[in-house]
């Protein structure tokens, strides 16, 4: 257990997956609270919404008709953040200037994605059961597949695959015109986090570039690889956590869930892969299944904790499409769930004044944040 007197003092916790570190300071849960509050997400949403650009058989805001489809449903993005295609950009050369050194850019080009988790518009992540939940892994390892570099050392893990059907009348998504170095996987739940439709659904973007902060995460896996004779960063601290208990919040024969030592945000949840798995593609059917055990009993203790649809920003974090073979064997598969909220449905916290211009801080302690997770499971309040 941490020393006792962590619960009651301001400290630092080491993330070693950034290199960085967060001030926690667990008495301030004791301050009242007279700032901005939410509006506590109660509204009750039908099983179909006729003006949802996202619901089987409506118009897309592009124009575009959707399938009537039963199970999940890919499309390309029709405002992508990255484009295939764009005007060429070249960077002046490097002639030793002010301006060179100082004001850099490259061009990013790439594919962005919408995955909708169900044809219903009401039901999100902790609504579904495991198994309804499997379909959206499977699309997940799929598009991921249909765009890993066939050089990759992941290459002989996955088995051959094509994108989900679309609804560019009737005819698949268009193959990849290029090979992407890294492939974001995500998901926006809720007005609070930026989601524009509230019909449940997650983003791909697949970029010609790694991301900052997948980016940052691989160069301290490879250190710590190097530096521990070949051993898994990841592999290792999910054994710990496993051992220790105290974080964590769910976990299986496959992955551990807990709120990690580091975390920032209140109720921050990293999933991690137990054994040393790469990428989706690496999971067999046992491990897909217990994949999305993992991720229904998270989301579902989360809409529990304050009996709302729990607003949150998850990612998957795995292996570059395109990389060297020592980035590949380095990179371990794992999510992060960021969620705002502090106090109740309505208080989230803010990222701002000292966690902008110092460094991240949180008031409850991961271990306080864990306990009550794990207290929070069973059915999910709605249907009691």
């Amino acid at each position: 257990m941490p020393e006792p007197i962590l619960d009651d003092i301001s400290h630092r916790r080491f993330n070693p997956l950034r290199g960085s570190y967060v001030l926690v300071s667990p008495h301030r849960t004791k301050r009242p609270w007279q700032g901005q509050q939410e509006s506590s997400n109660k509204i009750e949403l039908p099983a179909y919404d006729e003006s949802c650009y996202l619901c089987p058989g409506n118009k897309r805001a592009q124009g575009d008709v959707n399938p009537t489809y039963d199970s999940t449903f890919v499309f390309v993005n029709d405002y992508a953040a990255v484009r295939e295609e764009q005007a060429e950009y070249e960077p002046p050369k490097q002639d030793g200037s002010l301006a060179s050194r100082l004001l850099r850019a490259e061009a990013t080009t790439g594919k962005c994605y919408v995955i909708t988790f169900s044809p219903r518009h009401n039901l999100t992540l902790a609504d579904m059961p495991a198994h309804d939940i499997l379909p959206v892994i499977n699309t997940w390892t799929k598009i991921y597949t249909a765009h890993l570099d066939p050089h990759s050392p992941l290459a002989n893990s996955a088995k051959p695959t094509t994108l989900p059907p679309a609804s560019m009348n009737g005819h698949p998504v268009p193959s990849p015109t290029q090979q992407y170095r890294y492939m974001q996987i995500f998901e926006n739940k809720g007005s609070a986090m930026g989601c524009s439709n509230p019909h449940p659904h997650g983003q791909v973007w697949a970029t010609t570039s790694l991301p900052e902060e997948p980016g940052i995460e691989l160069v301290k896996l490879r250190e710590y690889r190097r530096e521990q004779g070949g051993c898994n960063l990841l592999e290792d601290y999910a054994k710990l956590e496993s051992e220790k208990g105290e974080r964590t919040v769910f976990e299986n024969s496959s992955f551990w869930a807990g709120c990690p030592w580091w975390a920032t945000w209140p109720f921050e949840i990293m999933v991690v892969a137990k054994k040393h798995k790469r990428a989706l593609v690496d999971f067999n059917d046992q491990e897909r299944e217990d994949l999305a055990e993992t991720i229904a009993e998270v989301t579902r203790r989360y809409d529990n904790l304050f009996e709302t649809s729990f607003p949150y920003s998850m990612g998957i974090h795995q292996a570059p499409l395109s990389g060297t073979a020592e980035e590949i064997e380095a990179s371990h598969f794992h999510l992060h769930f960021y969620p705002p909220l502090l106090r109740s449905a309505t208080v989230r916290k803010f990222l701002v004044g000292y966690e902008m211009m110092a460094e991240p801080q949180r008031d409850i302690t991961p271990e306080q944040a864990a306990t009550r997770l794990r207290d929070c499971g069973g059915p999910l309040y709605r249907t009691r």
